[in-house]
């Protein structure tokens, strides 16, 4: 169980994100920030999907490494995708990269060069648009996860192993997921099983508990139940997040607690941290 097969276009790997569309994301996100948890979590994974879209661009444009599906669960569960790719799951990347629902124009501040801050306006792909609306069936959308993974699996043997990505705010509705989340990880490529990480998004000015590799620090009986459907961190994982001055041991699992925009961020930038591309 190495996490160290070769990804390249004749031997794919995927990515599977589980968004939390439920009414409660409608709330503003932890840390001070004045945006809706809704919000914060679709921009962090489109502008996920635009920057794996450069890292995989070669002259003849983006290669397939990667193929994505992102998954929304509240008022109903299905694919998170709007226009041209909306109800599909696992899209191949170039595809990705070709069909946004649209380009935004975004207004952002950079550095003047002499100490200051000037605005500037940039595009901005848009895939996945925020959606608060309804309970939180994270059983189903786990299930639905397992399918696209056990599918995957079984097309893709040899694959460095399918990725879930469970982005949530609250406990699940439809009962606990934690048989759900099992599941997905008994998917096992010649290369390792499948690996699940959970990311809770917080509405409280609580400080995030990153990426921990004990249980003990969690405060309730739901966080734990989500440390404990995480997966460990692999090796070149841990390796990168010890890089970003998160400390990482052999136990460290792939799950953070009361997330703010800045540990979002990084969850993502460390959970979709493959082995080097070919």
């Amino acid at each position: 169980m190495t996490y160290a097969a070769e990804i390249s276009r004749a031997n794919p790997s995927c990515f599977v994100f589980l968004v939390d569309q439920s009414a409660s994301m409608s709330d503003p996100i932890g840390g001070g920030a004045q945006q809706r948890k809704a919000d914060v979590v679709a921009d962090a994974i489109n502008r996920l999907l635009a920057e794996l879209s450069v890292k995989c661009a070669k002259e003849e444009g983006v290669r397939d490494y990667f193929h994505i599906a992102v998954i929304g669960y509240g008022h109903t569960v299905g694919s998170a995708f709007t226009g041209p790719l909306a109800g599909r799951d696992l899209v191949p990347l170039s595809q990705v990269a070709e069909k946004p629902a649209r380009v935004e124009k975004r207004v952002k501040k950079v550095p003047d060069g002499a100490g200051g801050l000037v605005e500037t306006t940039t595009r901005f792909p848009v895939w996945v648009d925020p959606v608060a609306n309804g309970a939180t069936p994270m059983c189903r959308a786990l299930s639905r996860a397992e399918s696209l993974v056990s599918d995957w699996v079984a097309r893709h043997p040899d694959c460095f192993p399918p990725i879930v990505l469970n982005l949530t705010d609250g406990e699940s509705t439809d009962g606990d997921p934690a048989s759900a989340a099992w599941a997905v990880q008994t998917h096992v490529s010649a290369d390792g099983a499948a690996l699940l990480f959970n990311l809770h998004v917080s509405a409280a000015k609580a400080v995030p508990v990153m990426f921990p590799d004990t249980d003990v620090a969690l405060p309730d009986t739901y966080s734990r139940t989500l440390f404990g459907m995480s997966s460990l961190l692999p090796p070149h994982m841990r390796f990168y997040a010890m890089q970003q001055g998160v400390t990482a041991t052999d136990l460290t699992r792939g799950f953070v607690y009361n997330a703010d925009i800045t540990s979002l961020v990084q969850f993502l930038d460390i959970g979709t941290r493959a082995t080097d591309l070919r």
